[in-house]
């Protein structure tokens, strides 16, 4: 990577909106560097520094600018990179776009919630 599109991707294995960041950004071919996350442990000085109001994963930093929040992330890596592999939502068609919006916040409120909440 040049210094010119450093990306860094703060995650946690098993943290499944850092997984859906790491997807998005395999399918649009953008190379990064993965620094994983020890929450059990402390979190790092610098995911501390790039998300200090919530404190977790995942970050997402381009060339120094942190990015937080997944749903923020993808529409992110979307809009800054919109040449690069496949786009993560309908560019053309704003209806399409916004049920997509729905099953993503469907799934995230629904499913990963009630995952989270049975463990």
């Amino acid at each position: 990577m040049s210094g010119e599109e450093e990306v860094v991707l703060h995650g946690m294995w098993a943290s499944p909106y850092a997984k859906r960041v790491e997807i998005a950004l395999r399918l649009k071919g953008i190379p990064y560097q993965y620094v994983e996350e020890d929450l059990l442990n402390g979190k790092s000085e610098a995911l501390l520094r790039h998300n200090p109001v919530h404190q977790k994963v995942p970050v997402l930093v381009h060339n120094g600018k942190p990015v937080i929040e997944s749903c923020i992330i993808l529409e992110y890596i979307d809009e800054t990179w919109k040449s690069s592999g496949h786009a993560l939502l309908p560019q053309e068609d704003t209806y399409r776009r916004a049920r997509v919006r729905f099953w993503a916040d469907f799934i995230q409120r629904q499913v990963i919630k009630r995952v989270y909440l049975s463990l």
